[in-house]
């Protein structure tokens, strides 16, 4: 499992992803995290430059390290999408302190 306690108080870890049109556009990776029981790494990564539609948007993708090189591959099947969105999610209540007392 990654740091992930750490990782916002370092400084912030930038990519660059082409869009659809090959002009490449700036993100904020703002979590990297591996799914139990899976040898696959996923990131979440935020616009920088984020107009206001696009100011809440956080994306996600699997990730491979070759190297220096970072290659991204789309989340494509929803059973996928859901383990990482409730990984996300777990995670983010760990940081924020939100465990709920029962």
């Amino acid at each position: 499992m990654a740091n992930e306690r750490n990782l916002f108080e370092e400084e912030p870890d930038i990519i660059y992803i082409p869009d659809d049109e090959g002009n490449e556009e700036e993100f904020e990776v703002i979590m990297k995290f591996e799914v139990d029981g899976s040898d696959n790494k996923y990131m979440m990564v935020v616009p920088l430059e984020a107009g206001d539609d696009d100011a809440d948007e956080v994306y996600a993708f699997r990730y491979e390290e070759d190297g220096e090189d970072l290659k991204l591959y789309m989340i494509e099947d929803d059973a996928e999408w859901e383990i990482v969105e409730e990984t996300f999610n777990t995670l983010v209540a760990e940081l924020d302190g939100g465990n709920e007392h029962e």
